[in-house]
């Protein structure tokens, strides 16, 4: 099966910094079958609240990455969204607008609650492009001031509803997150996010409709191999394995 990986890392931190390592990854995904990957940026290497400039270089790592492989890498804009419509929206324009991004993409600079979120949420809707927001349930971490819970992050999709949300991390939501994105047509979940855990692809599916539900691997923070057989060993129909590997990503891109 042709595969889309939703979420992924290039250069996390020191590594895949240099051409030979961005040509490894490729060359492993191509053999499992990943077609493309959205680059997400190296969102942690300056801490939670990076400034204008950090935000700037970790665009300007996923932009270097795609220059190596523009026909394999897709990238999402990282943005701190406390640093105010203006930085906020001028980012949004230097690479979606400039760069060709295909996405926005939110860490942990702040919840999805915060007000702040709403120049994320304009640029999206002004330039038509999905918003893919840290997601994790709070019960264990407790960092909600800082981290999304799933709650907080359907709330964001409930609030604009015209914007499409990637809720990231499907084992990190577990199956309260997936009660929470019912009923949301603007939401997506991905699978990243752990180790794989019996049945939860399987109810994501059911719950939330297999259009609702895209591959992501959190490479290389997860092995690639096991995150495509969560997928491929799922208990769900051909079809379905078919949207959440490939189709519902290539539709939401407009690939």
């Amino acid at each position: 099966m042709k595969i889309i990986d939703i979420h992924t890392h290039p250069i996390f931190f020191d590594e895949g910094e240099k051409p030979a390592e961005t040509a490894r990854q490729v060359k492993q995904a191509k053999a499992l079958g990943i077609e493309r990957m959205v680059s997400l940026g190296d969102v942690l290497r300056y801490g939670a609240q990076p400034d204008e400039e950090q935000v700037r270089l970790i665009n300007d790592g996923t932009a270097k990455v795609m220059r190596r492989a523009p026909d394999f890498w897709i990238g999402f804009c990282s943005l701190n969204p406390l640093l105010g419509e203006k930085k906020v929206k001028a980012e949004v324009a230097r690479c979606v607008g400039g760069k060709g991004f295909k996405g926005l993409k939110l860490e942990i600079s702040c919840n999805a609650a915060h007000s702040a979120l709403r120049w994320v949420m304009e640029a999206a809707r002004e330039y038509k492009v999905p918003v893919l927001q840290h997601t994790w349930s709070q019960t264990v971490i407790k960092q909600r001031k800082l981290h999304s819970d799933p709650e907080d992050t359907c709330g964001l999709a409930r609030r604009w509803p015209d914007v499409k949300v990637i809720m990231a991390h499907l084992t990190g939501c577990g199956y309260r997150g997936v009660k929470q994105a019912k009923g949301l047509e603007n939401l997506y979940i991905d699978t990243s996010g752990g180790s794989p855990e019996a049945g939860l692809v399987e109810y994501a599916v059911a719950e939330l409709g297999a259009e609702h539900v895209l591959y992501g691997s959190d490479a290389p923070i997860r092995d690639l191999p096991v995150t495509v057989g969560r997928i491929v060993g799922a208990d769900i129909s051909a079809k379905a394995k078919r949207a959440v590997l490939y189709g519902n990503a290539k539709t939401l891109l407009g690939l």
